[in-house]
């Protein structure tokens, strides 16, 4: 085993050209009310590298173009589709219009943890919440289902770009485990 060079990773993935001409996952992301840019950055990044269809911003959650975000976004901005929307019920309607089922990322009475998810389920928008508060109750009331990451510590939650990467990256394996039956 060797480590591979910049150029060899390179070599494997989708040159930046030629992302809009490649079919994106049917999986959406909802940031619902994120404060930190840091966080939203990483988001991007992992929206990227899990080629979802679309990541809606919604609420006081920053948006592009902000250096915070850049930073760790390292250019995903520019190769993920992206919408603001002021109110998060505009950003759900929107999800809706496309077809997604709307999947909070949450602790609520009728959760399922994120690896019990059907293929059945897709198109799906993962919405995430607040770092403190997390996803607006108005969402919780109106979400078709809710995933939620076990916990086994003393905290009841991981950081918010954390548990999206979890929860996409599943969500990207459940897909792929479908269309390749």
């Amino acid at each position: 085993m060797r480590k591979l060079s910049h150029d060899e990773i390179s070599a494997r993935r989708v040159p930046r050209h030629k992302i809009d001409e490649i079919d994106r996952l049917p999986i959406m992301g909802m940031l619902d009310n994120i404060r930190s840019l840091y966080n939203v950055g990483s988001v991007f990044r992992t929206s990227d590298g899990a080629r979802i269809s679309k990541l809606l911003l919604t609420g006081f959650t920053p948006h592009p173009p902000r250096k915070e975000i850049d930073k760790t976004a390292l250019g995903a901005t520019t190769t993920v589709p992206w919408a603001y929307y002021n109110d998060p019920a505009e950003g759900v309607a929107e999800a809706k219009r496309q077809g997604a089922r709307i999947c909070v990322l949450e602790h609520t009475t009728e959760s399922i943890p994120y690896y019990e998810i059907t293929p059945d389920l897709f198109p799906i928008c993962l919405v995430v919440g607040n770092e403190l508060t997390g996803v607006t109750p108005g969402i919780v009331e109106h979400a078709d289902l809710a995933l939620e990451i076990p916990m086994f510590g003393v905290k009841q939650s991981l950081n918010a770009a954390v548990a999206y990467g979890i929860a996409v990256f599943e969500l990207v394996r459940i897909w792929q485990e479908r269309k390749n039956r």
